[in-house]
């Protein structure tokens, strides 16, 4: 239902908007990874576990000079808070120690949550902008209000961890789940100009809001509403309301403490106008289960089969019989119909439904349900699942595959779960299915050909009819756009060798050979064409946007990035689809100004657009100007602008951005995101102390490895625990400096991981002295999840760059990771030598910087457990090393609760000031230590073979990090 919820309403976030994303995340692939942002709380913790090994006693820092966090360019606050304090109230946060401090106290370490200063605290205080999503028609837009940082009680409610999934149990939802707090529309006038406010009432006061979706013919908005806390001791859930568009008058269709929402794994949709089918609590079910005082038996696991089974280290598993019973309890929906006036019917008999799906003429549901036997190794999305075909009753029709669980899924990059797959409905048919099956058994090591092939069957079609071939792949399947009976496009691509396909087929024509449309390496962003936009559908699908001009001949409009070598040039281009000839009909502004295509604006009606008649949906932003929307409109591209945000954060307005670029020994050309506060000059202030915030990634060769990413007009988004909060405290800041780890041909990157790094922060150091902004001895390192790893290894191996490093969420030990992590796809044992010398644990006795570590204590990224960070802390402090750990309770991969990020911040500051600015650590390497964990790297250079006698052939390869952002733009 998800799916389908998008195209027909539901908030879909768009990267192009903001681009916004969070950096950091290694591999978050559990059930609950699109999820693990959310959470709601119970009991109130006093402070975040502190452990400190100081190497000389701990002294009081001088007043500060000024600093900031890591870039993570989204929600754009609206305007300033007028104090933390007030904000802390307002939240429901717990008071936190120092917000009244002088500055020769704020850094005493006295115990509770803490406060950074004042001018880090109302960066991250101010209200965020509302989130705007867009009408079917296009003609209104909502604007979502939401609330900055909830408070650390929102995380500490009770919570249960099944199969990949963190419930609420006293809400039976998702926990960690973040909210809407109001909602109002504008009319979106003719001429691009907004109408007055109609502001949704009716809402109970407090009312968290989720889940908001138009109707199909736009007069209506359904959404979830998450009241009063239950009582200890009892239950409440969600319920769903409906607001009218023209009025803003809401009221309840159904909810507590009658009919509740089940949204564990699915929530509603609309079946038409006035129509939703919903997942609900079962009416009958009684209460959870208790477990046993004493067990039945014992937990056993066997492999008696002797199969071969690896998986990564998936976290918040089922443990035992009981888990089973709860994640049956909380899982069990019972499907609803429900009209506008609050009648409802119920469908089906109740089961574990993963997904409900509407065809897109709402006369079939393609019903998705789970079942034992269950895992206690892989997340629920490995378990048994039945796919079904119901008509909009809830009559059967056929069984559309049943597959048995899958815990054996090779973990070769590329590989698949065996049976049919990714089974959806077309968006060009009322009522028309297509899926893909593997040829190679789902494991990417077996050389076959054709590997996938893609299917299509009517909803209608007569039993024992044998479905279609639609067509066959080389590669690994990647997805359908659907056009026409004439077009639609099939994507395929090639982790291992980084190839990406792109093929233009009739599905009218099935017997019609396919014509290779692009076909390029995913790595070449210089190359990247764009993606074609997509119109919407009377039936609220989405295809691909065809436009007709003056000669008749049909086009298609690529949307692309436009990388150079000179930064991001967005582009909008006409593709000529019989001769493949493009006409560039806009791009963004080459200089001062940053300009993105958000959204089709003119696409209101079925069939090709005429280009004359096109409006598009434009972000545009500067260095020092918030990103606002403007509607363009052909063929005079005329301009209006539609939002008027104010500067987020006025007070480092006038900020300095530079990309740089410089060159890596091995010739590899480099990239860094270089920020300079206001009214800074180098020639008259003198070098900066400096943070540099980084993560590695990987890549297949060294000419893409070395191209321009990002635009040097972009505007700067400040994320609440960001690295640019700095400037606000006159750091530099070295964002996102690449780290490029390559391994070309049939070479494993990870073999070479330490070297490659080291010359890539050596090289970055060498050019912010160069320039004159960093002083030498006052540069800091840090990073998030993978960035973390590079942070302690670099510690360990080139300890003469850094005066300090920060290092949250990491995982220092790769034999705790022992089937692949990040983009390594070899075992422990394939590759053992690799594993152990990219390990920083393994050199605690070789880190002599300082080095903090902060870590949730409810991480359940795979790969970051938290004893990863408490681990690494107890091997540095039984060698003597000076390091500090902190734990937030409650806290995930990604830090949520206000008090856990600003005791973070604090944190992070007190050590920038302490070890960065004033220099205090008297641990620093004498020379023969430095050139020691030289030698370890390299004894040179990087030369052309790229080996040094130090590194080891081993045998690591790469993988996709998923890039966790939150859109403030939503296109329904």
């Amino acid at each position: 239902m998800h799916s389908s919820k998008l195209c027909r309403g539901s908030a879909l976030p768009l990267s192009a908007a903001k681009r916004a994303w969070w950096r950091g995340g290694e591999l978050a692939c559990s059930a609950s990874a699109s999820h693990n942002r959310r959470h709601l709380g119970g009991h109130r913790p006093v402070a975040p576990t502190l452990r400190s090994r100081r190497s000389s006693p701990p002294q009081l820092l001088h007043s500060f000079t000024k600093m900031l966090t890591h870039s993570i360019p989204g929600l754009v606050p609206i305007a300033r808070a007028s104090s933390a304090e007030a904000q802390a109230h307002s939240n429901g946060a717990v008071p936190a120690s120092g917000s009244g401090s002088s500055d020769d106290d704020i850094y005493q370490d006295t115990g509770g949550y803490k406060l950074p200063r004042k001018e880090i605290r109302d960066i991250v205080d101010a209200p965020p902008t509302p989130a705007l999503s867009f009408s079917p028609k296009r003609d209104k837009i909502l604007f979502l209000q939401r609330r900055s940082l909830p408070p650390l009680a929102d995380l500490a409610r009770p919570e249960l961890k099944l199969a990949g999934f963190r419930i609420d149990p006293s809400f039976n939802t998702r926990s960690r789940m973040s909210s809407y707090t109001g909602i109002s529309i504008h009319e979106l006038l003719e001429d691009g100009t907004l109408g007055p406010e109609v502001s949704v009432t009716g809402l109970p006061d407090e009312s968290k809001i989720n889940y908001v979706s138009w109707s199909p013919d736009g007069t209506h908005l359904a959404f979830t509403v998450r009241g009063d806390e239950p009582e200890e001791g009892s239950t409440s859930g969600l319920g769903v309301w409906v607001a009218n568009i023209e009025s803003g008058e809401a009221r309840r269709l159904f909810g507590p403490p009658d009919l509740l929402l089940n949204p564990i794994f699915d929530t509603f949709a609309w079946l038409d106008d006035c129509t939703l089918v919903a997942c609900c609590i079962p009416p009958s079910r009684g209460p959870p289960p208790k477990k046993p005082l004493v067990p039945a038996g014992p937990n056993i696991q066997s492999n008696e089969t002797k199969e071969v089974v690896q998986n990564r280290t998936y976290q918040d598993l089922l443990k035992d019989q009981h888990d089973e019973d709860l994640f049956d309890h909380y899982g069990t929906s019972q499907l609803f119909l429900i009209n506008l006036n609050g009648e409802t019917e119920p469908i089906g008999k109740p089961a574990v439904y993963t997904s409900i799906d509407p065809s897109p003429d709402g006369s079939y549901f393609l019903v998705s349900t789970t079942h034992r036997p269950y895992s206690f190794i892989v997340p629920s999305g490995r378990f048994p699942k039945r796919m079904e075909l119901w008509k909009r009753t809830g009559e059967f029709v056929r069984e559309i595959c049943s597959l048995p669980l899958a815990e054996n899924i090779p973990i070769t990059f590329n590989s698949v779960r065996q049976g049919r797959r990714s089974i959806n409905w077309r968006a060009d048919k009322p009522a028309c299915l297509y899926w893909v099956e593997t040829q190679d058994g789902g494991d990417a090591k077996v050389e076959v050909n054709p590997r996938d092939i893609v299917y299509t069957q009517p909803a209608d079609c007569p039993e024992g009819e044998e479905p279609q071939v639609l067509y066959k792949l080389e590669l690994r399947y990647g997805g359908v756009v659907w056009g026409d009976e004439g077009l639609a496009l099939v994507y395929e691509s090639w982790y291992k060798t980084r190839r990406t396909r792109t093929w233009m087929i009739a599905p009218g024509n099935l017997q019609a050979e396919g014509r290779k449309l692009f076909d390029r390496s995913s790595e070449d962003v210089y190359a990247d064409p764009g993606s074609p936009m997509l119109r919407r559908t009377s039936l609220g699908t989405y295809v691909l946007a065809g436009v007709k001009d003056a000669d008749g001949k049909k086009r298609l409009l690529l949307n692309g990035s436009g990388a150079t070598p000179q930064g991001n040039i967005p582009f909008l281009d006409l593709l000529e689809i019989e001769s493949g000839e493009k006409q560039r009909i806009w791009e963004s502004s080459k200089e001062t100004y940053f300009e993105t295509v958000v959204a089709l604006m003119s696409d209101q009606v079925d069939g090709d657009l005429d280009l004359n008649k096109l409006r598009i949906l434009v972000s545009k932003e500067s260095q020092t100007d918030p990103p606002q929307y403007y509607l363009r409109s052909w063929p005079e591209q005329t301009v209006c602008q539609i939002t008027n945000f104010p500067h987020p954060y006025p007070q480092i307005a006038n900020l300095k951005k530079e990309i740089i670029r410089y060159e890596r020994s091995d010739g590899v050309q480099l990239t860094a995101n270089l920020y300079l506060p206001p009214a800074y000059d180098p020639a008259t202030d003198g070098p900066l102390p400096l943070l540099m915030w980084a993560y590695p990634r990987e890549f297949k060769s060294k000419d893409n490895a070395g191209q321009m990413r990002g635009s040097p007009y972009s505007f700067a988004g400040i994320g609440s625990t960001s690295a640019l909060l700095w400037l606000a405290r006159r750091f530099a800041i070295l964002d996102g400096p690449t780290m490029p780890i390559i391994g070309e041909g049939d070479e494993e990157a990870n073999d070479r991981y330490v070297e490659q790094l080291v010359a890539s922060a050596q090289a970055a150091v060498d050019e912010v002295i160069r320039r004159g902004v960093a002083h030498p001895k006052k540069i800091a390192v840090g990073g998030h999840s993978y960035g973390a790893f590079m942070t302690a290894n670099l510690l360990a191996h080139a300890p003469h760059l850094f005066a300090c490093g920060i290092a949250r969420a990491g995982a220092y030990n790769r034999t705790l990771t022992p089937f692949g992590f990040q983009a390594e796809e070899r075992t422990l044992w394939e590759a053992p030598t690799t594993y152990i010398n990219m390990s920083p644990f393994m050199l605690a006795n070789k880190i002599k910087k300082p080095i903090l570590l902060i870590h949730g204590e409810e991480d359940n990224n795979p790969g970051t457990m938290t004893m990863q960070s408490d681990r690494f802390y107890n091997a540095l402090k039984g060698h003597g090393a000076l390091t500090r750990l902190v734990l937030l309770p409650f806290e995930s991969h990604g830090y949520q609760g206000r008090e856990s990020v600003m005791h973070c911040l604090w944190e992070m500051d007190r050590w920038l000031q302490k070890y960065c600015t004033d220099g205090e650590a008297d641990e620093t390497p004498d020379a023969s230590s430095e050139q020691e964990a030289k030698g370890h790297v390299t004894s040179g250079t990087l030369g052309e073979a790229g080996k040094s006698e130090e590194s080891v052939d081993g045998e690591d390869p790469p993988e996709s990090r998923s890039r966790h952002w939150s859109g403030m733009l939503s296109l329904l």
